[in-house]
């Protein structure tokens, strides 16, 4: 029998990172009646399977409607299609609508999932052994993981409670230029960020993206929860406002559409130059990352994202009224709850503008033995931040999410979670 040595696989095999998201998956499946305030999933009901059937029938009528025949439409549907993907356009049409991007349709790549344009991006981008990217910590684990797994370094940029100081960005850009290596991009979630709940201010954004040409750095926008404010105030994305192309977009429908489908998309529409003076786009240039990850994305998957934004206008923003209504409820009951819960208390938590989640402050390590505790003895799941700082953080703070779940469950998940904490 073989015997691999654990030491030799790669590093990301035994990432710390990757380990605890697998023991928070393994907690919840030993303890499948805890209240989980830890799933940052959509919420279930929300989710049709005919719906799928509808919005394939919508993108075949549309390709009827272009002048495809049925046996185009069949081998558009069940063949090996284009790398970059066959509903960039209506993607961009979607972003011209919603938020105010203008981008040539060449400009999108359409991916298997948000993950996937990570990925593409990181590779892309990051070409030599000194070159690193730049995040905001604490981070989204999937990004630090993708990273990871390439072998690229991610230099942490630390948040106020505001969120991401430009000064900061600066700073830390010069630290790694002064040390010998290439700060490439920065990495933020701009809107709610998972898992801090911060969105930026608008003078803020437009000073990153000064920062950012100073230090001649991209940007990679992630923004999966910016629809879901507490109110109906602009949030311009960065893209939106980037007038010198630094910025990448990063873009997901799991959270407004259903995340089963598994299509995402990165835009990008930076120039290239080769050594002919040849000019392409950098979505273009990076086709070839993605033809030898998943050679495409699902061709059917697109067809229902595609007949979903035919169906809704290009407006993710319209169709996705009654979840912005449910999210916004859902968070305005989790604050409720843990001030009628804590207040008096030692126990602190941050008052996000929208999204899915709230980090509260304890006076105990959240640690994962607490959090087996907390899931055997009161029945209640929360994810310890810890998991998505790089250096070490977070010792004594928790991350609750509240988008899964019915008002009622996340009171009473509040509530056992009071219980924990004045147990500990």
């Amino acid at each position: 029998m073989v015997e691999l040595r654990r030491e030799a696989l790669h590093v990301s095999v035994s990432d710390p990172v990757s380990a605890s998201m697998n023991f928070l998956n393994e907690v919840a499946g030993r303890f499948p009646d805890a209240i989980s305030l830890a799933a940052g999933r959509p919420f279930d009901e929300f989710h049709s399977v005919a719906d799928i059937d509808k919005h394939v029938q919508a993108y075949l009528t549309h390709l009827r409607e272009r002048g495809l025949s049925a046996a185009q439409s069949r081998q558009l549907l069940t063949q090996y299609g284009r790398t970059n993907g066959h509903v960039g356009g209506l993607i961009a049409r979607m972003l011209d609508v919603d938020e105010d991007i203008r981008v040539p349709d060449e400009a999108v790549m359409v991916t298997t999932g948000c993950q996937e344009a990570m990925v593409i991006a990181l590779r892309g981008l990051c070409a030599g052994p000194g070159d690193v990217v730049l995040a905001a910590e604490p981070c989204y684990v999937g990004f630090t993981g993708a990273a990871r797994i390439l072998g690229i370094d991610v230099v942490p940029v630390p948040e106020s409670p505001d969120g991401l100081r430009p000064e900061t960005v600066a700073a830390v850009a010069a630290s790694v230029r002064a040390g010998g290596r290439t700060p490439k991009a920065l990495y933020l979630v701009p809107n709610f960020a998972n898992p801090s709940g911060v969105s930026l201010p608008v003078p803020t954004r437009r000073a990153l993206l000064d920062v950012a040409a100073e230090a001649d750095l991209l940007i990679l926008e992630d923004d999966p929860y910016g629809l879901f404010g507490l109110d109906d105030e602009p949030r311009p994305t960065l893209k939106s406002l980037d007038t010198d192309q630094r910025v990448i977009y990063l873009g997901s429908f799991a959270k407004s559409y259903f995340p089963g489908v598994r299509v995402g998309f990165l835009v990008a529409d930076q120039a290239v130059v080769d050594a002919t003076g040849r000019r392409t786009l950098l979505a273009e240039e990076l086709s070839t990352v993605k033809s030898m990850l998943t050679v495409n994305t699902s061709a059917l998957s697109q067809a229902v994202v595609g007949g979903m934004l035919l169906d809704s206008g290009f407006s993710l923003r319209g169709a996705n009224q009654a979840k912005i209504r449910f999210y916004r409820q859902n968070l305005q009951t989790l604050l409720a709850a843990l001030s009628q819960e804590f207040s008096g208390t030692p126990v602190r938590w941050n008052s996000p503008s929208g999204g899915f989640f709230v980090v509260v402050d304890v006076p105990v390590d959240a640690s994962e033995e607490l959090l087996e505790v907390s899931a055997r003895e009161h029945g209640v799941l929360w994810t310890p931040m810890r998991f998505f700082y790089l250096g070490g953080g977070g010792s004594h703070a928790i991350r609750l999410s509240c988008s899964a779940l019915e008002p009622a469950q996340i009171e009473e998940g509040v509530r056992r979670f009071a219980r924990l904490i004045a147990t500990a």
